[in-house]
């Protein structure tokens, strides 16, 4: 089996999983994975992720040029702003998961670190998450706004929208998607309950641990 046929497969597969636990629905979402030879495989524009067929995934030049499968989605200025300026990323992942985007518009969010330090994962897989403003989708300017962050970030939280997640491979980048989403359930699930969150040192500790970029 070739890389490209089994990291089809596994988007395919993934991405029904997502599909099919509610993490996305209808036509929305999508997922980017660089090949090794700098190539792009991309879900299609406007199609379901609880329904893709491996052969219709995109496939895209190391300049984004169309190569073959359906056309693709078209929030590629965003994913490619990801392998702009983090070299080491290796997928994305994107969603309109439910409370990802319920927390995006409640107020008092930090824009510079949109989840709460509820669990040591949260922090383990995503470091702090910037939350966007609103733009329109498939706008342009949405990659722009992650090239400002200057590969600082591996996550974001698009206002009104959903998360974007950038990792190494694509298992990573799902489980931290999904790490993501579990943590904002938890940040609107309690809301207003006054939680206690972890301390400065606990945070600290973790980011010490598991060296993450805080």
């Amino acid at each position: 089996m070739t890389e490209a046929t089994k990291v089809r497969e596994d988007i395919c597969r993934i991405a029904k999983s997502m599909f099919d636990r509610g993490l996305t629905c209808g036509a929305s979402g999508n997922i980017s994975v660089r090949l090794s030879d700098g190539s792009y495989l991309v879900t299609p524009t406007g199609s379901s992720m609880g329904f893709l067929d491996p052969a219709q995934i995109s496939h895209l030049d190391q300049n984004l040029r169309h190569l073959s499968g359906d056309k693709p989605t078209k929030e590629i200025p965003l994913h490619s702003a990801f392998y702009d300026t983090r070299p080491q990323t290796g997928a994305v992942v994107h969603l309109h998961s439910t409370y990802s985007v319920a927390l995006s518009m409640l107020p008092d969010i930090d824009p510079d670190n949109a989840l709460p330090t509820l669990t040591p994962y949260g922090i383990m897989r995503l470091g702090k998450v910037k939350l966007l403003p609103f733009f329109l989708p498939g706008d342009a300017t949405m990659g722009e706004a992650v090239r400002a962050l200057a590969g600082t970030r591996s996550a974001v939280l698009l206002a009104n929208h959903g998360p974007v997640v950038a990792e190494k491979e694509l298992w990573t980048a799902v489980f931290a998607m999904e790490e993501l989403e579990e943590t904002a359930k938890l940040a609107v699930l309690l809301r207003g309950m006054q939680p206690t969150t972890l301390s400065d040192q606990a945070v600290q500790a973790v980011v010490r641990k598991f060296d993450v970029n805080w």
